[in-house]
């Protein structure tokens, strides 16, 4: 009988490795992040959270739900050896690397971004591709004059990495594969003598840059009975963007900051966005696939332009130091301050920033214990 009561839950990590953990059938979300924790042996996930697959859509989760709430009743009546499905995602992206205190943590989150590089559809910045790609080699294969030398005796263009690691499949078929390859390598040249964690925070700023790359979406309707969704709605660092896809390609609608945002609200499944009077746009009206999916978006975005007020500061003085590097001059006041922040960081998480914020312009209202019936009368809004 005990063993009924119990639940195999499996985390898959971006790096495409796995954790086991078993919970109560009443557990709630924190008890599988707190396992998640303890096996990695890091304090804090920092920018991760958990998440399931729901209608085809990553939502994350709310720590404090029954993870009955996302499974519903293969929850209840479900078996005792077959696992359950949680993914660790990025949840919140950030500018800088030097924002995320663990070293485990920020290798999970350069190989989620590595994977969304190469899923990208960013036609127009194809430049930066050829320098994540250059980063990411010195990151995981070193410097190039080491494969030289163990190579010497091979081919003149040595293919010592597979373009389709590197680089999207749509710039593989526009260059050629021969291209990448030979042209790839003086890149990855230059970057000789930076060390591996170097690297990694060099890619993180640099896909920092890239459209659709730190970007979490959420699929919506233009209108309720539409069939398939043609609206993508983009949780960046920044702020929001929408798309819609048009014969297989995204076309940017609208790329609104934080400030450019007047109020988001929803109810049921009407998800509506009101821009600052200044912008003189309408108001936007989309449809998620539910009520439980509009209120996960609607946190997920109070969330976020949370965490964005409370590191603004950090990602300024992070900036700062690396001018300060840049220059020789400067290297001792650089070391002292970079260990001043860091113990600033330390002393408050990107986690804890969270709840600790109390400047944030949006703010989301109290859910009460009705509108966790994921009714169509359920409603809630954030405010600018």
């Amino acid at each position: 009988m005990r063993s009924k009561q119990r639940r195999q839950v499996c985390i898959l990590l971006p790096n495409k490795q796995h954790l086991d953990c078993t919970v109560r059938v009443k557990a709630r979300s924190h008890e599988v992040l707190t396992s998640v924790l303890k096996q990695l042996g890091v304090s804090d996930l920092q920018v991760f959270s958990l998440a399931v697959l729901r209608d085809n859509e990553y939502l994350f989760l709310d720590l404090d739900q029954k993870l009955s709430k996302y499974f519903g009743k293969r929850w209840s009546r479900g078996s005792t050896t077959v696992p359950f499905i949680v993914f660790l995602r990025v949840q919140y992206y950030v500018e800088n690397g030097l924002l995320i205190l663990s070293s485990k943590v920020q290798q999970l989150y350069y190989t989620e971004l590595r994977q969304k590089a190469l899923r990208s559809q960013s036609r127009h910045q194809e430049a930066l591709f050829f320098q994540l790609a250059a980063s990411a080699l010195q990151a995981e294969v070193g410097d190039l004059e080491q494969r030289e030398e163990e190579k010497r005796q091979e081919r003149k263009h040595r293919c010592y990495f597979l373009p389709e690691d590197y680089f999207p499949s749509w710039l593989i078929k526009r260059r050629g594969r021969d291209y990448l390859l030979q042209h790839c390598p003086v890149l990855h040249g230059e970057l000789r003598g930076v060390s591996r964690s170097q690297a990694i925070l060099q890619f993180i700023k640099e896909a920092s840059s890239l459209q659709d790359g730190p970007v979490t979406f959420y699929r919506m309707r233009q209108e309720k009975k539409e069939l398939r969704s043609s609206i993508l709605l983009g949780v960046a660092v920044k702020g929001v963007r929408i798309y819609q896809g048009v014969e297989g390609k995204l076309c940017l609608l609208y790329d609104f900051s934080w400030t450019d945002i007047d109020r988001f609200t929803f109810q049921g499944s009407r998800f509506e966005i009101a821009a600052v009077g200044s912008l003189c746009l309408p108001k936007l009206v989309y449809y998620t696939h539910s009520a439980f999916h509009s209120k996960h978006v609607l946190k997920h975005l109070s969330d976020s332009h949370r965490l964005r007020i409370n590191t603004r500061d950090a990602v300024n003085s992070i900036q700062q130091l690396e001018d300060m590097q840049a220059s020789q001059f400067y290297k001792e006041a650089y070391i002292c301050d970079m260990a001043r922040l860091r113990q600033t960081l330390q002393s408050g998480s990107l986690t804890s920033s969270m709840s600790d914020c109390s400047v944030a312009v949006i703010t989301s209202t109290a859910w009460s214990k009705e509108e966790e019936e994921e009714e169509e009368e359920d409603e809630g809004s954030v405010t600018g």
